[in-house]
């Protein structure tokens, strides 16, 4: 008993530990983010105490930290700027209720248990996004890093002719202020002891006055107090593209909460709750949008920098809320000073680890996927964040379609002596069995590739005269729908025709109670039977033997 006590406590000075050393990484963060999206400071201070709360009271992970997220965040920028204009307050509002939609969006897909919808994003396809995001959003903050007047929208091109027509414009006492602190994070990089972001937050602070002196802009007035007031909704040709765009943040902030969530569940050996995730990111997300908060979810980050810091449970996230609420009540005057550059050197710092060209290198050695992931970059830049992201995975889907669509069948032989029947192109050993012809296709048979497949089976039947049997092997398919039922029955009412017999091999069960409903003429079940290739191959000969004989 002393001895799970002494645990107990432990965990709880571990929890105590990590929540004070991850606040003075959150906060910066949080303010920074608010400028991402183009919302006031607050937005992003609010969304993280809405974040830790709720999620340490309702979530699964040990070690996720839900707060504020820079792909979240430029979603939200590109999506309000698009339907709401650039007018500060309207904006605003409308932001708050695209982030109270979405967590709507999370409450439902929670509720009817769509917890495996994170995998409508591809990877290939966030990584592409995630690495052309980057680029956007640090493109976005050199003129908070140089001085410049503030680029507008996200197509790469044309911010980047912006930037250039404002070069001689550039404030060197912001430049030096922003590349300063971009270096000094960079060196904290190698002294993991050492808080990069909150030592860059003290000495910018230090330096605020001397710096405001000379021009610098500095965050300004931050206002806590929450603004309860009733969401503003869109008007009716707005309902639509705001619809989307909440679907769009659930997708985007699912999918970096469930990777960060589950790589580090599958790191210590525990079990991931897809659903009560969902749920926990809707409330959060719902609390933050009714305090006029920036969308949050579990970014990467956080999360990583709470695990090393020896987090054991959700304790540590209410902690750190803890803290934060302290800092923010003691120090907000401070907060209030920080340099502008300073807080874009912390995005851009923030960001720079996604640019990492080693994640595309599975993909060009696996020669897989490579095409997807070069256009969710390319995407990005040109389409912008929003519809580059949405562009993205049409993409993905349309090459997932074609792969699928394209008819791949393979004619298969014995191998050797043993039980195994493999496809005589790729293993040249393999011995097609006298009088018999087994096929199996190389995809799930449905409404897009299975008239073409089964026209393909037509062709090698042709070519392999003489064969007065045929097995066809569906392994691959675990269903049939209607289209792909009647093409199988028009493929073995023409073999009929020809006085060929038709047998099918490795039946899902589904598959197999499907076709004894449908009662095709030329499949009955004993032509279903089949629980291996060998089988229906043995009957098949057996049969073409006896007929042999009865002759």
């Amino acid at each position: 008993m002393s001895g799970s006590v002494q645990g107990a406590t432990r965990d709880r000075e571990a929890d105590l530990i990590a929540g004070l050393s991850i606040a003075g990484l959150l906060l910066p963060e949080a303010v920074a983010y608010s400028g991402i999206a183009g919302l006031p400071p607050q937005a992003g201070v609010l969304a993280l105490f809405a974040g830790l709360i709720c999620y340490g009271l309702l979530g699964r992970s040990r070690y996720a930290i839900v707060s504020a997220t820079s792909s979240s965040a430029a979603v939200l920028a590109a999506g309000t700027l698009a339907l709401a204009g650039p007018a500060g307050v309207s904006r605003a509002a409308f932001a708050a209720t695209m982030v109270l939609l979405a967590g709507g969006c999370f409450l439902i897909a929670g509720a009817a248990r769509l917890g495996g919808l994170s995998h409508m994003i591809a990877r290939p396809v966030l990584r592409g996004f995630t690495f052309g995001l980057a680029a956007v959003i640090a493109l976005k903050q050199l003129p908070n890093l140089s001085g410049v007047p503030s680029l507008h929208g996200d197509f790469v091109p044309l911010l980047l002719a912006e930037l250039a027509e404002s070069f001689d414009r550039i404030s060197p006492y912001t430049l030096g202020a922003g590349v300063a602190a971009l270096l000094l994070l960079l060196l904290c990089e190698r002294l993991r002891r050492v808080p990069g972001s909150l030592l860059v937050i003290v000495l910018g602070v230090a330096a605020s006055g001397w710096l405001g002196s000379h021009g610098v802009a500095l965050t300004g007035a931050i206002d806590l107090v929450p603004a309860w007031s009733l969401p503003t909704w869109p008007s009716s040709d707005q309902w639509l593209p705001s619809i989307e765009l909440a679907a769009a943040l659930l997708l985007v902030l699912y999918a970096e909460s469930y990777g960060s969530i589950r790589a580090f569940a599958l790191k210590h050996g525990e079990s991931v709750d897809a659903n009560r995730d969902l749920l926990a990111l809707g409330v959060a997300n719902a609390l933050s949008g009714l305090l006029h908060g920036m969308p949050v979810g579990a970014g990467y980050s956080g999360t990583s920098a709470n695990e090393a810091a020896g987090a054991r449970s959700r304790l540590a996230g209410l902690v750190a809320a803890a803290v934060l609420l302290v800092m923010v009540a003691s120090l907000l005057r401070w907060i209030e000073r920080i340099p502008e550059p300073v807080l874009a050197a912390i995005v851009i710092h923030a960001v720079s680890k996604s640019w990492r060209l080693s994640v595309f290198r599975p993909y060009l050695q696996w020669k897989r996927d490579r095409l997807v992931a070069l256009a969710a970059v390319l995407a990005v830049l040109t389409l912008g964040i929003l519809n580059g992201l949405l562009a993205a995975i049409a993409f993905s889907l349309v090459m997932l379609l074609r792969q699928l669509a394209t008819p791949r069948i393979s004619v298969l032989g014995r191998l050797g002596a043993s039980h195994d029947f493999v496809s005589i192109e790729v293993h040249a050993q393999a011995a097609e069995l006298p009088g018999v012809l087994i096929m199996r296709p190389e995809q799930p048979l449905f409404f897009a590739n299975a008239e073409a497949v089964m026209t393909l089976a037509r062709q090698r039947v042709e070519a392999h005269a003489g064969r007065r049997a045929v097995v066809l092997s569906l392994e691959e398919s675990p269903d049939l729908d209607g289209t792909s039922l009647e093409s199988l029955a028009d493929f073995s009412a023409w073999l009929a025709a020809r006085d060929i017999s038709l047998r099918v091999a490795r039946l899902k069960d589904v598959v197999r109670t499907l076709l004894q409903r449908a009662q095709l003429p030329q499949l009955p079940a004993s032509a279903l039977d089949f629980w291996s290739v060998e089988d229906a191959a043995k009957a098949a000969v057996d049969a073409a033997i006896q007929q042999g004989s009865a002759s």
